[in-house]
């Protein structure tokens, strides 16, 4: 009698941690597929004339109406107390790769917004790109480049990235 009364309790036991494992490892809101829609930018710079420089971009496309890129830009050991400026040029789909040269200053919307250096070289800026005018679904090709804003000589580049419109 006893050994089926800790049998019982053993079998609700491990029915009920069944349970609970199921029930907490069913996701009501599956992960939305970003392939295309997010990016994470990696920039370099020239090893000979700023050697350790580079930068960092978060691009990132919420699924919602207003179709709002967000820049996040982070760069690192650029000449201290400086402004630079974040561009992108886009390719369509269908060309190769991204031979463009058609840059566009990003900023807070259509303004261009400054990237700060600090003592240290390193700055960063929250930057963003309405793309409300561009159908969903659209691919480009895009690359990016961080130019300094008294001369535009560019000093941070990116590898070419494909996109898609959310």
């Amino acid at each position: 009698m006893k050994r089926k009364i800790r049998l019982s309790i053993i079998f609700k036991a491990t029915f009920a941690l069944v349970l609970v494992t199921a029930l907490f490892s069913c996701k009501k809101n599956p992960p939305v597929d970003d392939s295309g829609y997010n990016l994470n930018v990696i920039l370099r710079g020239d090893a000979k004339s700023m050697p350790g420089s580079s930068g960092y971009i978060e691009f990132r496309q919420d699924p919602d109406t207003a179709r709002i890129i967000d820049l996040n830009t982070f760069v690192h050991n650029l000449e201290p107390n400086h402004s630079y400026l974040l561009q992108r040029a886009v390719n369509p789909i269908t060309d190769p790769d991204c031979s463009s040269t058609v840059w566009l200053t990003l900023g807070l919307g259509l303004t261009p917004q400054d990237i700060k250096t600090d003592s240290h070289g390193d700055g960063h800026a929250d930057l963003w790109r309405a793309v409300t005018s561009i159908a969903r679904g659209t691919q480009f090709h895009i690359h990016f480049q961080i130019v300094d804003k008294v001369t535009m000589t560019t000093v941070l580049t990116s590898d070419c990235y494909d996109y898609k419109v959310r």
